[in-house]
């Protein structure tokens, strides 16, 4: 007996379907298909199917900031002070993405 079906509307800007449905394509996919494995991939594993952040840091930028957390906790190690000003954060940053631009070519 051939399963039952249900019919499901959802609005979604048209440059986003479109470009959905040209990837769908060429995957060899409609946008049903890809929502119904969308769908049961979420329920396999009992959440969204992929990771979903705010604002989460590009691999650089994290290990930029995961630097400058390792100084600061050597700094306060050796000096007693704890962390740094914005104008010293701010530099550091700077010279990390300076130095990651720089070592790219």
């Amino acid at each position: 007996m051939p399963a039952k079906t249900s019919n499901v509307s959802f609005r979604i800007d048209t440059d986003i379907k479109n470009q959905a449905d040209s990837l769908f394509a060429q995957l060899g996919l409609n946008m049903t298909t890809a929502f119904n494995i969308f769908l049961r991939q979420a329920i396999r594993e009992g959440s969204l199917p992929f990771t979903v952040t705010i604002n989460a840091p590009n691999a650089r930028t994290a290990a930029s900031l995961e630097v400058d957390r390792l100084l600061a906790a050597e700094r306060s190690r050796f000096t007693g002070v704890h962390g740094y000003s914005v104008d010293e954060f701010q530099n550091n940053m700077r010279e990390a993405i300076r130095k990651g631009a720089n070592s790219h070519g």
